[in-house]
């Protein structure tokens, strides 16, 4: 399965899981403390429509997870920190992947107190903002830990509007170069007009070489650059029709 890797990239105008039981403790705060610390000139080919799953629409959020991000939206707009809130969100989507971390939370037979020190020591690594951590507080006071990539993913899509972004997901056999990301990202804010692009990574061995781009509504615009694309072409050359014989 193709690993999504949250570090994003802006560019600017022109498991299985644990046990809920208190002894999810340690290995969440490990876990949780851990995350927190050559390509030649890229000539992109025009960009296609995207058939299949990413075509489709996207399951609908919680809607208390639109009510969270709605509400988060508006704290960071007010205090002009929605560039920073997208990051720590970003740290947050990372750390919370682990399905041990939401249970560990969620589970009522935590003490509170317990809780409490995971946050601090979440937000001390990973330096996030006052106004974050006290969303992570309402959450987790709320039972609501599990919903969190889905109030990260629509706080996301209001960033995006408000702030005329366009995201791109790049997917690729080893991690690019700073220099090739950027450059894939103008090429994305050349073909769409955005003011700014984010670049999200994903990493995915089966495509064997190359890379792919991802964006538009629903990720639904593809441009195909792996190897797999091409052998696959090559392959359909080689099929010949069916043919029918008179004997």
């Amino acid at each position: 399965m193709a690993a999504l890797r949250l570090t994003s990239i802006t560019l600017c105008p022109a498991a299985a899981a644990a046990s809920p039981s208190s002894t999810a403790a340690p290995r969440a705060a490990s876990y949780a403390c851990a995350v927190a610390r050559g390509f030649p000139s890229l000539r992109l080919a025009p960009a296609r429509p995207r058939r299949g799953d990413l075509g489709r629409a996207r399951a609908a959020a919680h809607p208390a997870a639109d009510n969270y991000a709605s509400a988060l939206c508006e704290v960071a707009s007010e205090s002009s920190t929605l560039d920073e809130t997208v990051s720590d969100l970003e740290k947050l989507e990372k750390i919370f992947s682990e399905e041990a971390i939401a249970e560990f939370f969620d589970n009522p037979t935590v003490p509170r107190e317990e809780k409490t020190q995971l946050i601090d020591e979440i937000a001390k690594s990973s330096s996030m903002q006052p106004h974050v951590v006290n969303f992570l507080n309402v959450v987790v006071d709320n039972q609501r830990a599990e919903l969190v990539p889905q109030i990260v993913r629509a706080f996301e899509i209001a960033y995006n509007a408000l702030t005329g972004t366009e995201e791109a997901i790049v997917t690729s056999v080893v991690q690019l170069e700073s220099q090739d990301l950027a450059q894939i990202a103008q090429h994305v804010q050349k073909i769409t007009g955005a003011a700014n692009v984010r670049i999200k990574t994903r990493i995915d061995p089966e495509l064997i070489a190359g890379f792919t781009v991802q964006y538009g509504s629903d990720s639904s615009n593809l441009i195909d650059m792996s190897v797999r694309k091409q052998i696959a072409e090559i392959t359909s050359e080689f099929e010949l029709p069916s043919v029918t014989l008179d004997v």
